[in-house]
């Protein structure tokens, strides 16, 4: 066992919790937790010990890692989207109960918190006491601080392995991707990102909020080899027209209505057409549920008409996983409890399913 293993083992059993507590609550969800629990470990007491243990068992385990960031401060005037790590889960473990990944639990979350640098130096205090019981501890406490110091360590151990997340917020992406880009550049492999989206998310901020779910694009760009190595997937919902985003900030897009006019095959060949001769060597997909129509996944903070359809989203899919290596994921903005479509469960279980075809999809291209 290596120092800078024993060294970020510890760091997960304070950082992390086990899968589907990133949400803090007493009774809220409990059966589901219990039920993800007895999935998992195989009972819902001791949990605790349970997970710290299973961490072990991590540097032989499936190169596809599953995080858990139930975080949604990030995120816009409709919430919920905290509860996705513990629904997502739950879904993919009834639904698809083959898949070949290693769970390794979930950021620990102080809700009202999205990144250490809006902190002083006394709520910081405060709050590495009631994460840590130290108010000295060297960790972060704000979900996106976490994330990417967490993963930097994940990286430089395990270069091998990807992390699929589950948000949270899209804004949980940018230290997902952060990370990500940073440790494949080190490694001199030249990684693109292919966003699925309603949204550019290429804010410079909102409302004075330089990170969030509407500018987390913006601020990985300089991590990119090249700013068009990110391609978007899915716009339909902007105040500017394409070619504002695309001059403006160097990435390649592809709206909705793009698709609906020259078909999924045409959308295909123009992203391989965008990648050709960049000597792309891996991709990482992140994957916000509203790409999907409003009709295919209500379940969000802002879903729109005129979206893609889960057959169209899984044919782009396939061929991108059929030429390129998918060695990071994420899917985000599942809120299970918001419904803008007054159809309650019947809403929540389409998403959630849309959704983990999808995560299923990625997770086992991720572990080959």
């Amino acid at each position: 066992m290596t120092t800078s293993w024993t060294n970020l083992q510890e760091k997960l059993s304070n950082c992390l919790c086990p899968a589907g507590n990133g949400v803090f609550t007493v009774n809220t969800a409990k059966e589901r937790k219990e039920q993800l629990h007895q999935a998992l470990f195989g009972q819902s007491t001791n949990i605790d010990n349970i997970w710290k243990d299973s961490l072990n068992k991590l540097p032989d385990a499936s190169n596809a890692v599953i995080l858990g960031i139930a975080s949604d401060c990030g995120g816009g005037i409709l919430r919920g989207a905290n509860w996705g790590p513990l629904f997502v889960r739950s879904t993919l473990l009834e639904q698809h109960p083959d898949l070949e990944a290693f769970d390794m639990g979930d950021i620990r979350v102080i809700p009202h918190l999205l990144h250490d640098k809006y902190l002083n130096e006394a709520t910081l205090s405060n709050c590495r006491k009631a994460l840590y019981q130290n108010e000295n501890s060297p960790y972060a406490v704000s979900p996106l601080t976490i994330t990417e110091d967490v993963l930097h360590d994940f990286y430089a151990e395990f270069p091998d392995k990807g992390i699929f997340g589950i948000g949270g917020d899209h804004s949980v992406s940018y230290p997902l991707t952060k990370a990500y880009l940073q440790a494949k550049k080190k490694r001199g492999i030249r990684a693109a990102i292919i966003h699925f989206d309603a949204h550019t998310d290429l804010l410079v901020e909102r409302l004075g909020i330089d990170l969030c779910f509407g500018s987390w694009c913006t601020h990985i760009l300089d991590d990119l080899h090249e700013k068009h190595h990110l391609i978007q997937v899915g716009i339909r919902s902007s105040g500017r027209p394409k070619s504002h985003w695309e001059s403006t900030f160097g990435v390649r897009q592809h709206w909705a209505h793009e698709l609906r006019e020259h078909g999924v095959e045409k959308i295909i060949e123009n992203i391989f057409a965008q990648l050709k001769d960049e000597n792309i060597d891996e991709l990482y997909v992140s994957f916000d549920i509203d790409a999907l129509d409003e009709s295919v996944a209500s379940a969000t903070g802002t879903p729109e008409p005129d979206g893609m359809f889960l057959n169209e989203t899984m044919e782009i899919l396939r061929a991108l996983a059929a030429k390129y290596r998918i060695t990071g994921a994420d899917m985000m903005e599942i809120a299970p409890f918001t419904d803008s479509s007054g159809l309650g469960k019947e809403s929540r279980d389409k998403t959630l399913a849309a959704g983990a075809e999808i995560s299923a999809f990625l997770l086992t291209e991720m572990a080959k």
